[in-house]
């Protein structure tokens, strides 16, 4: 029998791959067994331990570079269940101070993920951390992981700076750069810049002895990965201002936000009562969280500036103003009656005396009556077939100002504020069943009408700015602070021309001057320009709200502040709004009375109240 030369040959090609492959298997596990350490390291796992490296979280800077958020070093005990063969339960419990059910309590959670490790206690001082280094071969399946917690040099923007807290379960399943455990930014800065600010995590790996004690790092480092620390962040905001601002406000509930018109840039950003930021770091967060949130009284914990919205009261005017002029309904020339009130709604809204005059005096001694009949001649205008047509026509008017509508800052939970629709009051007053003298009370800055403080003191910088506005914002830069912050430098531009601001600024000055409703605020070679508002209050007493820039060309600063329960904003907001001004454009206060009473006044237990006020 002949042989087959063609299967010969397939015989010989099978045999080869096999010894190919064959040659290959034994290449790998000689490079795995005698060269390669990695292989060794893989297979001798529990010599080993791989440490989180936390990279450092970023500082955080004013405008002018002065520190305002930085670090210290912390230390959490962690535990591998699995591994813990051997531990003096009675000595760990002694140095962490706490009792047998407290250990089994934190051993029973770590027992979820017997094989990962998992936080025994969190937080350590450096006192127990030098404790617990000296006692480690004690405790097999525990060791010290390093890591930092925020600090604040000043007490000061609690709600600007925000805090940072534990990752849930939940958060760590939705991303997977954290685990359960970690931290994140849960409110203000800390929240929005979170990508920037945390860096970027490392692993270390050491060699442990049969004791439980680290013998130094493996292989030299060279399979370790570095962290990348956090980026820094610059503020927008002025440390003394804020500083100077919360002084003021002590003892009083209420807002202020002071922004640079020129820039957008938030200067000031103040909720009152605040808190120190320091009690939200450390062991003790937990504890003193639950205090703040048990202060139903100040509701510390509650940012106002972008989460209360107040009815804007009297300092709406000043919108109505500039949509009449535009309107072509209104003139700065134009009189309106006032007997102490409106008179086609039987003296409702009511007024104070006051002499009747034009716009500027109108705007200067706040009239109601005047700008109810503003208010009832844009909504009632005669082009629209429809009143509903000019009422949305006023609506869309002012929601050009940024009100009524998330302004799209770099702070989180900011909220929206309200300018009613039609449907809203269709289903109120029924379709076609309500006019302008129904609703007239939203031209002076009542009924459902409300406004952020943050809102109100972007409307004063488009006054300021005489038509526009830039986002308001609270970064100038990130990294580096050469790297300007280039995502707000966009003009939004309201619906009213330049030329009907002229009137309406005019108007704002003589607020300032003897006979307008905030003159005793007015600094002397620092001209004003403001607008007192009195906010009434379905829920107990009135609001005092005042808002001004200056100077008046070329403004530096615009600023709104919101002082609740207190009646009069002339006597109450108007006077921290100067004080602060001054402050930013001086450098120092010239009038120390003013300083003192204002800052001594406690509206929230009724100490050291003036006995007077102004509309």
């Amino acid at each position: 029998m002949s042989k087959n030369p063609y299967l010969e040959n397939r015989k010989f090609i099978i045999g080869g791959i096999f010894a190919l492959v064959a040659l290959i298997y034994i290449s790998r596990l000689f490079y795995m067994q005698v060269i390669d350490d990695k292989a060794k390291l893989d297979a001798r796992n529990n010599a080993f331990r791989y440490l989180t490296e936390f990279p450092v979280r970023g500082y955080i800077y004013d405008r002018k570079g002065k520190l305002l958020v930085f670090n210290d070093p912390a230390y959490d005990l962690m535990v591998v269940p699995h591994n813990v063969l051997y531990c003096d339960t009675q000595a760990l419990c002694k140095i962490l101070d706490i009792d047998t059910a407290g250990f089994i309590k934190r051993m029973k959670r770590a027992k979820l993920t017997p094989r990962k490790e998992s936080y025994f206690e969190k937080q350590i001082s450096s006192e127990t951390y030098a404790k617990l280094q000296e006692k480690m071969y004690r405790f097999s399946g525990f060791f010290i992981q390093k890591r930092t917690i925020r600090r604040y040099p000043k007490k000061i923007a609690a709600h600007l700076l925000g805090y940072i807290g534990e990752v849930s379960k939940v958060q760590a399943e939705k991303d997977p750069y954290y685990k359960e455990g970690d931290y994140i930014g849960i409110s203000g800065i800390e929240k929005s810049y979170e990508k920037d600010l945390r860096g970027i995590k490392g692993t270390r790996i050491v060699m442990v002895d049969v004791h439980n004690k680290e013998k130094g790092r493996y292989a030299n480092g060279i399979y370790d990965t570095l962290a990348i620390p956090g980026k820094a962040l610059y503020c927008t905001i002025d440390a003394e201002l804020q500083e100077y601002g919360e002084y003021l406000m002590q003892g009083k509930k209420g807002a202020v936000v002071a922004i640079d018109p020129s820039t957008g840039e938030i200067l000031a950003l103040i909720s009152s009562p605040t808190y120190d930021p320091n009690l939200m770091v450390g062991r003790e967060r937990s504890k003193n969280y639950g205090a703040l949130q048990k202060d139903t009284a100040g509701i510390p914990l509650f940012n106002r500036a972008l989460m209360a919205a107040y009815p804007p009261g009297s300092i709406f005017k000043l919108i109505d103003a500039l949509i009449g002029q535009k309107e072509g309904v209104l003139k700065p020339s134009t009189v309106y009656p006032c007997n102490r009130g409106y008179a086609p709604m039987g003296g409702h809204p009511k007024c104070h005396a006051h002499p009747a005059g034009d716009l500027y005096n109108a705007i200067s001694a706040s009239c109601n009556s005047y700008f109810s009949y503003v208010f009832k001649s844009i909504v009632e205008e005669r082009k629209y077939k429809n009143f509903t047509d000019g009422y949305n026509n006023w609506r869309d008017n002012v929601m050009s100002f940024g009100v009524g509508k998330h302004l799209g800052s770099d702070l989180p939970y900011e909220l929206g504020g309200n300018v009613p629709t039609v449907k809203y009051y269709d289903k109120v007053f029924g379709t076609h069943h309500w006019f302008g003298n129904t609703v007239v009370s939203l031209g002076i800055g009542q009924a459902e009408l409300t406004i952020l403080p943050v809102q109100m003191a972007n409307v004063v910088a488009c006054i300021a700015n005489r038509g526009f506005y830039y986002t308001p914002h609270i970064i100038k830069a990130v990294g580096d602070p050469k790297n300007i912050n280039t995502k707000y430098a966009e003009k939004h531009y309201c619906s009213v021309p330049y030329e009907y601001f002229i009137p309406v600024v005019d108007g704002m000055e003589r607020v300032l001057k003897p006979g307008g409703t905030a003159w005793t605020s007015a600094i002397k070679d620092i001209t004003i320009c403001g607008k007192t508002g009195t906010a009434e209050n379905p829920h107990g007493d009135s609001h005092a709200v005042f808002l001004a820039f200056a100077p008046k060309e070329n403004p530096k600063i615009a600023i709104a502040c919101v002082v609740e329960n207190c009646g009069f904003g002339g006597t109450f907001a108007a006077p921290i709004v100067s004080l602060m001004i001054e402050k930013y454009l001086r450098g120092h206060i010239t009038r120390p009375e003013m300083e003192k009473r204002m800052a001594e006044i406690d509206l929230i237990h009724g100490k050291n109240l003036p006995t007077t006020g102004h509309h």
